[in-house]
Protein backbone atom coordinates (compact mmCIF):
# COMPACT_ATOMS: atom_id res chain seq x y z
CA UNK A 1 0.00 0.00 0.00
CA UNK A 2 1.78 3.13 -1.18
CA UNK A 3 1.83 6.58 -2.73
CA UNK A 4 4.33 7.70 -5.39
CA UNK A 5 5.60 11.20 -6.06
CA UNK A 6 5.36 11.68 -9.82
CA UNK A 7 6.25 15.37 -9.71
CA UNK A 8 8.01 17.03 -6.78
CA UNK A 9 6.77 20.18 -5.10
CA UNK A 10 9.02 22.95 -3.80
CA UNK A 11 9.11 22.01 -0.10
CA UNK A 12 6.81 19.14 0.89
CA UNK A 13 7.73 17.34 4.11
CA UNK A 14 6.20 15.05 6.70
CA UNK A 15 5.40 16.72 10.01
CA UNK A 16 3.75 15.86 13.32
CA UNK A 17 3.47 17.86 16.54
CA UNK A 18 7.26 18.08 16.80
CA UNK A 19 10.06 16.77 19.00
CA UNK A 20 10.48 18.26 22.45
CA UNK A 21 13.06 18.10 25.21
CA UNK A 22 16.11 18.69 23.02
CA UNK A 23 16.40 22.48 22.69
CA UNK A 24 19.28 22.49 25.19
CA UNK A 25 21.16 20.50 22.52
CA UNK A 26 20.31 23.02 19.81
CA UNK A 27 17.57 20.84 18.29
CA UNK A 28 14.33 22.75 17.77
CA UNK A 29 10.90 21.09 18.06
CA UNK A 30 9.91 21.66 14.42
CA UNK A 31 6.56 20.09 13.59
CA UNK A 32 3.62 21.21 11.49
CA UNK A 33 3.26 24.94 10.88
CA UNK A 34 -0.54 24.76 11.19
CA UNK A 35 -1.33 22.31 13.99
CA UNK A 36 -5.06 22.96 13.72
CA UNK A 37 -5.11 21.84 10.08
CA UNK A 38 -2.96 18.82 10.91
CA UNK A 39 -5.32 17.77 13.70
CA UNK A 40 -8.44 18.30 11.57
CA UNK A 41 -7.00 16.24 8.70
CA UNK A 42 -6.21 13.40 11.09
CA UNK A 43 -9.67 13.54 12.67
CA UNK A 44 -11.26 13.24 9.23
CA UNK A 45 -9.51 9.89 8.61
CA UNK A 46 -9.94 8.57 12.16
CA UNK A 47 -6.30 8.87 13.17
CA UNK A 48 -4.85 9.99 16.46
CA UNK A 49 -4.57 13.76 16.20
CA UNK A 50 -0.77 13.72 16.48
CA UNK A 51 -0.24 11.27 13.58
CA UNK A 52 2.30 12.55 11.03
CA UNK A 53 0.85 14.21 7.92
CA UNK A 54 2.26 15.50 4.65
CA UNK A 55 2.73 19.28 4.73
CA UNK A 56 2.57 20.92 1.30
CA UNK A 57 3.57 24.32 -0.05
CA UNK A 58 2.56 25.60 -3.48
CA UNK A 59 3.48 24.48 -6.08
CA UNK A 60 2.88 21.13 -4.42
CA UNK A 61 3.80 17.58 -5.36
CA UNK A 62 1.70 15.51 -7.75
CA UNK A 63 0.93 12.19 -6.07
CA UNK A 64 -0.17 8.82 -7.44
CA UNK A 65 -2.05 6.46 -5.14
CA UNK A 66 -0.91 2.98 -6.05
CA UNK A 67 -3.32 1.41 -3.56
CA UNK A 68 -6.69 2.55 -2.11
CA UNK A 69 -6.71 5.01 0.78
CA UNK A 70 -8.96 7.11 2.98
CA UNK A 71 -7.56 10.65 2.90
CA UNK A 72 -8.36 14.18 4.00
CA UNK A 73 -6.94 17.54 2.94
CA UNK A 74 -6.95 20.49 5.31
CA UNK A 75 -5.33 23.88 5.78
CA UNK A 76 -4.70 26.00 2.69
CA UNK A 77 -6.93 25.53 -0.34
CA UNK A 78 -4.72 24.70 -3.33
CA UNK A 79 -7.61 23.61 -5.59
CA UNK A 80 -6.98 19.88 -5.27
CA UNK A 81 -7.99 17.52 -8.06
CA UNK A 82 -8.30 13.73 -8.12
CA UNK A 83 -7.97 12.53 -11.72
CA UNK A 84 -9.05 16.00 -12.81
CA UNK A 85 -12.09 16.11 -10.52
CA UNK A 86 -12.08 18.98 -7.99
CA UNK A 87 -12.14 17.92 -4.33
CA UNK A 88 -12.67 20.14 -1.28
CA UNK A 89 -10.67 20.64 1.87
CA UNK A 90 -11.83 19.45 5.30
CA UNK A 91 -13.74 16.47 3.94
CA UNK A 92 -13.15 12.71 4.15
CA UNK A 93 -12.39 11.17 0.75
CA UNK A 94 -11.91 7.58 -0.41
CA UNK A 95 -9.30 7.21 -3.14
CA UNK A 96 -9.11 4.18 -5.42
CA UNK A 97 -5.88 2.67 -6.73
CA UNK A 98 -4.40 4.48 -9.72
CA UNK A 99 -5.77 7.88 -8.72
CA UNK A 100 -3.65 11.00 -9.27
CA UNK A 101 -3.80 13.91 -6.83
CA UNK A 102 -2.58 17.31 -7.94
CA UNK A 103 -3.00 20.94 -6.90
CA UNK A 104 -3.63 23.62 -9.52
CA UNK A 105 -3.59 27.05 -7.82
CA UNK A 106 -3.74 28.84 -4.51
CA UNK A 107 -7.20 29.95 -3.42
CA UNK A 108 -6.30 30.79 0.18
CA UNK A 109 -3.58 30.00 2.68
CA UNK A 110 0.06 28.91 2.66
CA UNK A 111 0.34 25.36 4.07
CA UNK A 112 -1.83 22.41 3.06
CA UNK A 113 -1.98 19.03 4.83
CA UNK A 114 -2.77 15.48 3.71
CA UNK A 115 -3.64 12.77 6.21
CA UNK A 116 -3.99 9.05 5.37
CA UNK A 117 -5.98 6.65 7.51
CA UNK A 118 -3.47 4.73 9.62
CA UNK A 119 -0.65 7.11 8.79
CA UNK A 120 2.51 6.96 6.70
CA UNK A 121 5.34 4.49 7.29
CA UNK A 122 8.21 6.77 8.34
CA UNK A 123 11.45 6.62 10.32
CA UNK A 124 11.17 8.54 13.61
CA UNK A 125 14.05 10.52 15.09
CA UNK A 126 14.07 11.49 18.77
CA UNK A 127 10.48 10.28 19.18
CA UNK A 128 9.06 12.35 16.32
CA UNK A 129 8.34 11.83 12.62
CA UNK A 130 8.76 15.53 11.84
CA UNK A 131 11.32 16.32 9.15
CA UNK A 132 14.40 18.21 10.32
CA UNK A 133 16.10 19.10 7.05
CA UNK A 134 19.14 20.70 8.66
CA UNK A 135 19.86 17.52 10.61
CA UNK A 136 18.78 15.33 7.64
CA UNK A 137 16.65 13.30 10.03
CA UNK A 138 13.02 12.36 10.62
CA UNK A 139 10.15 12.28 8.15
CA UNK A 140 11.09 10.81 4.77
CA UNK A 141 14.88 10.39 4.67
CA UNK A 142 15.24 13.72 6.49
CA UNK A 143 14.32 15.75 3.41
CA UNK A 144 11.50 17.11 1.29
CA UNK A 145 9.85 14.80 -1.21
CA UNK A 146 11.48 14.15 -4.58
CA UNK A 147 10.20 12.68 -7.83
CA UNK A 148 10.15 8.89 -7.66
CA UNK A 149 9.74 8.63 -3.90
CA UNK A 150 7.35 5.84 -2.89
CA UNK A 151 5.89 6.17 0.59
CA UNK A 152 4.25 3.18 2.19
CA UNK A 153 1.09 3.42 4.29
CA UNK A 154 0.79 1.69 7.65
CA UNK A 155 -2.71 0.30 7.07
CA UNK A 156 -4.45 -1.47 4.21
CA UNK A 157 -7.95 -0.18 3.35
CA UNK A 158 -8.89 -2.81 0.78
CA UNK A 159 -12.63 -2.15 1.13
CA UNK A 160 -12.27 1.00 -1.02
CA UNK A 161 -13.15 0.42 -4.67
CA UNK A 162 -13.99 3.94 -5.85
CA UNK A 163 -13.06 7.56 -5.33
CA UNK A 164 -15.82 9.42 -3.51
CA UNK A 165 -16.36 12.23 -1.02
CA UNK A 166 -18.28 11.79 2.19
CA UNK A 167 -21.32 14.14 2.39
CA UNK A 168 -20.10 16.12 5.43
CA UNK A 169 -17.27 18.49 6.22
CA UNK A 170 -15.40 19.72 9.28
CA UNK A 171 -16.29 23.31 10.17
CA UNK A 172 -13.00 25.14 10.77
CA UNK A 173 -14.25 28.72 10.43
CA UNK A 174 -13.80 29.64 14.09
CA UNK A 175 -10.14 28.59 14.08
CA UNK A 176 -9.23 31.13 11.37
CA UNK A 177 -11.71 33.98 11.79
CA UNK A 178 -10.36 37.52 12.16
CA UNK A 179 -7.05 36.30 10.79
CA UNK A 180 -5.73 39.85 10.53
CA UNK A 181 -5.96 40.28 14.32
CA UNK A 182 -3.12 38.45 16.05
CA UNK A 183 -3.18 38.30 19.85
CA UNK A 184 0.04 38.36 21.85
CA UNK A 185 1.55 38.37 25.31
CA UNK A 186 4.14 40.93 26.40
CA UNK A 187 7.60 39.76 25.46
CA UNK A 188 10.38 39.83 28.05
CA UNK A 189 11.90 42.84 26.26
CA UNK A 190 8.61 44.64 25.53
CA UNK A 191 9.67 47.45 27.87
CA UNK A 192 12.80 47.97 25.79
CA UNK A 193 10.59 49.62 23.19
CA UNK A 194 10.11 53.37 23.43
CA UNK A 195 6.56 54.17 24.57
CA UNK A 196 5.72 55.49 21.10
CA UNK A 197 6.87 52.20 19.55
CA UNK A 198 4.82 50.20 22.05
CA UNK A 199 1.78 52.15 20.84
CA UNK A 200 2.69 51.51 17.20
CA UNK A 201 3.03 47.78 17.87
CA UNK A 202 -0.49 47.63 19.24
CA UNK A 203 -2.20 50.09 16.88
CA UNK A 204 -0.53 49.96 13.46
CA UNK A 205 -0.82 47.38 10.68
CA UNK A 206 2.14 45.26 9.52
CA UNK A 207 2.44 43.69 6.07
CA UNK A 208 3.62 40.14 5.41
CA UNK A 209 6.74 40.22 3.20
CA UNK A 210 8.23 37.65 0.85
CA UNK A 211 11.14 37.11 3.24
CA UNK A 212 9.74 34.11 5.07
CA UNK A 213 9.99 30.35 5.44
CA UNK A 214 9.39 27.70 8.10
CA UNK A 215 11.96 29.44 10.28
CA UNK A 216 10.44 32.92 10.37
CA UNK A 217 8.11 35.51 8.81
CA UNK A 218 9.41 39.05 8.30
CA UNK A 219 6.94 41.91 8.52
CA UNK A 220 7.04 45.44 7.11
CA UNK A 221 5.62 48.38 9.02
CA UNK A 222 6.51 51.58 10.83
CA UNK A 223 10.03 51.47 12.22
CA UNK A 224 10.07 50.62 15.93
CA UNK A 225 12.82 51.87 18.21
CA UNK A 226 14.26 50.56 21.46
CA UNK A 227 15.93 52.28 24.38
CA UNK A 228 18.42 49.63 25.44
CA UNK A 229 21.54 48.05 24.03
CA UNK A 230 22.17 44.55 22.75
CA UNK A 231 20.61 41.42 24.22
CA UNK A 232 22.66 38.41 25.25
CA UNK A 233 21.54 35.40 23.21
CA UNK A 234 18.59 33.81 24.97
CA UNK A 235 15.74 31.35 24.42
CA UNK A 236 13.18 31.70 21.62
CA UNK A 237 10.16 29.68 20.53
CA UNK A 238 7.39 29.37 17.94
CA UNK A 239 5.55 32.70 17.87
CA UNK A 240 8.29 34.84 19.39
CA UNK A 241 8.22 38.33 17.86
CA UNK A 242 11.71 39.80 17.61
CA UNK A 243 12.78 43.37 16.88
CA UNK A 244 15.45 43.45 14.17
CA UNK A 245 18.25 46.05 14.02
CA UNK A 246 16.43 47.91 11.23
CA UNK A 247 13.39 48.43 13.45
CA UNK A 248 11.23 45.85 11.66
CA UNK A 249 9.71 42.69 13.14
CA UNK A 250 10.23 38.99 12.52
CA UNK A 251 7.99 36.25 13.93
CA UNK A 252 9.70 32.93 14.59
CA UNK A 253 7.97 29.86 13.15
CA UNK A 254 8.11 26.08 13.62
CA UNK A 255 11.75 25.71 12.53
CA UNK A 256 12.93 28.59 14.73
CA UNK A 257 16.41 28.70 16.19
CA UNK A 258 16.61 27.63 19.83
CA UNK A 259 18.26 30.89 20.96
CA UNK A 260 18.51 34.40 19.57
CA UNK A 261 19.97 37.79 20.34
CA UNK A 262 17.22 40.11 19.14
CA UNK A 263 14.80 41.62 21.69
CA UNK A 264 11.64 39.55 22.20
CA UNK A 265 9.01 42.25 22.22
CA UNK A 266 5.98 39.95 22.00
CA UNK A 267 4.84 36.33 21.97
CA UNK A 268 1.99 35.27 19.66
CA UNK A 269 -0.43 33.14 21.66
CA UNK A 270 -0.57 29.45 20.76
CA UNK A 271 -4.26 29.65 19.80
CA UNK A 272 -3.47 32.21 17.05
CA UNK A 273 -0.45 30.52 15.47
CA UNK A 274 -2.43 28.51 12.92
CA UNK A 275 -4.22 31.52 11.46
CA UNK A 276 -0.94 33.47 11.47
CA UNK A 277 1.00 30.92 9.42
CA UNK A 278 -1.73 30.86 6.74
CA UNK A 279 -1.46 34.61 5.99
CA UNK A 280 -0.21 35.24 2.45
CA UNK A 281 2.41 37.70 1.21
CA UNK A 282 1.00 41.23 1.00
CA UNK A 283 -1.72 40.66 3.57
CA UNK A 284 -1.76 42.81 6.69
CA UNK A 285 -1.98 41.95 10.36
CA UNK A 286 -2.36 43.90 13.57
CA UNK A 287 -1.41 42.92 17.11
CA UNK A 288 -3.59 42.95 20.23
CA UNK A 289 -2.16 42.39 23.70
CA UNK A 290 -4.08 40.04 26.03
CA UNK A 291 -3.50 38.46 29.44
CA UNK A 292 -1.91 35.08 30.11
CA UNK A 293 -5.21 33.83 31.54
CA UNK A 294 -7.09 34.82 28.39
CA UNK A 295 -4.43 33.12 26.25
CA UNK A 296 -4.77 29.90 28.24
CA UNK A 297 -8.57 30.03 28.03
CA UNK A 298 -8.45 30.46 24.24
CA UNK A 299 -6.06 27.51 23.85
CA UNK A 300 -8.26 25.27 26.01
CA UNK A 301 -11.29 26.31 23.95
CA UNK A 302 -9.43 25.49 20.73
CA UNK A 303 -8.48 22.05 22.01
CA UNK A 304 -12.07 21.42 23.08
CA UNK A 305 -13.31 22.33 19.58
CA UNK A 306 -10.76 19.98 17.99
CA UNK A 307 -11.84 17.18 20.31
CA UNK A 308 -15.45 17.75 19.28
CA UNK A 309 -14.47 17.49 15.61
CA UNK A 310 -12.58 14.27 16.34
CA UNK A 311 -15.57 12.70 18.12
CA UNK A 312 -17.97 13.76 15.36
CA UNK A 313 -15.73 12.32 12.64
CA UNK A 314 -15.42 9.04 14.54
CA UNK A 315 -19.22 8.76 14.64
CA UNK A 316 -19.62 9.63 10.96
CA UNK A 317 -16.99 7.07 9.91
CA UNK A 318 -18.38 4.28 12.10
CA UNK A 319 -20.39 2.65 9.30
CA UNK A 320 -17.47 2.92 6.87
CA UNK A 321 -15.20 0.87 9.12
CA UNK A 322 -17.99 -1.42 10.36
CA UNK A 323 -20.29 -1.98 7.33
Amino acid sequence: MSMEVIKAGIADTFQDTGRYGHQHLGINPGGAMDLVAMHVANALVRNELNEAVLELCFPASVLLFKKPALIAISGANFYAELNGRPVPVNQSITVSAGTELKFTKVAKGVFCYIAIHGGFSLSPWLNSNSTNQKAHAGGWNGRSLQKGDVIEFKNDVSIIDETKMFPWRANVFDFYKEAENIQFLRGLEFDWLHSSSQEKLMKEFFTMTRVRDRMGYRLKGDVLSKQHGELISTSATFGTVQLLPDGQLIILMADHQTTGGYPRVAQVIAADRSKLVQINVGERISFRKISLQDAEDLLLLQRKMLKQIQITCTVHLKDFFNP
